[in-house]
């Protein structure tokens, strides 16, 4: 017998991975198109486009750092039956 649980959390899992992997690529290159556009009007070049990516990949890097910490909490209070008092991110 298939568990289906089992596979709808495999496939939330692939589903959340791509969403990661699209957030590390695509928001630093948009922010860095748009440094881009702005170092060419302001005539700065290149030092707009590489702190907007710069600062926006460290952003995303934080962000899924901090997303993957609040779920491997909740999943450790989950298995040692601690009830969180943690509010869910």
């Amino acid at each position: 017998m298939f568990d289906l649980s089992a596979k709808r959390e495999l496939n939330q899992g692939f589903g959340y991975a791509l969403n990661a992997a699209v957030e590390l690529v695509v928001s630093p290159a948009l922010m860095a198109l748009v440094g881009w556009l702005l170092d060419g009007w302001l005539g700065t070049r290149p030092f707009i486009t590489v702190f907007f990516a710069g600062f926006t990949l460290a952003y995303v890097v934080w962000k899924q750092y901090v997303a993957y910490q609040g779920s491997m909490d909740r999943e450790q209070d989950r298995l040692l039956g601690r009830a969180s008092d943690r509010p869910a991110r």
